[in-house]
């Protein structure tokens, strides 16, 4: 499992040619509501063993919560079952809030 500091994400949502990935947020929906990154998909780490099949396995995946935890467990989760590439974001949305969009609020 790979790890990306949130400079590097933002770099490859906006600048990058290549295709976005699918971006995987496992926090609690109260959280989810406080705080997100455009287009992350809501899926508490509760639910993923339910509902991993609505991705996308051979898409990159970047897995999201609140500073890295949660997400390095459901990415391991999501490589033992096939998916390509999947990468955790580490430091969480705390990180992307600090280095990337300080206008995303912190908790």
């Amino acid at each position: 499992m790979e790890q990306m500091r949130a400079g590097e994400l933002a770099r490859w949502i906006s600048e990058s040619p290549r295709p976005a990935p699918q971006l995987l947020d496992v926090r609690e929906p109260w959280e989810f509501g406080i705080s997100r990154i455009a287009d992350s998909i809501s899926m508490p780490m509760r639910e993923v063993l339910a509902r991993h099949r609505e991705l996308d396995p051979s898409r990159p995946v970047v897995c999201i919560c609140h500073h890295g935890a949660r997400s390095m467990q459901v990415a391991f989760f999501l490589e033992h079952q096939g998916f390509e590439r999947v990468i955790n974001l580490a430091g969480g949305i705390h990180a992307w809030s600090h280095e990337v969009d300080p206008d995303v609020p912190t908790y």
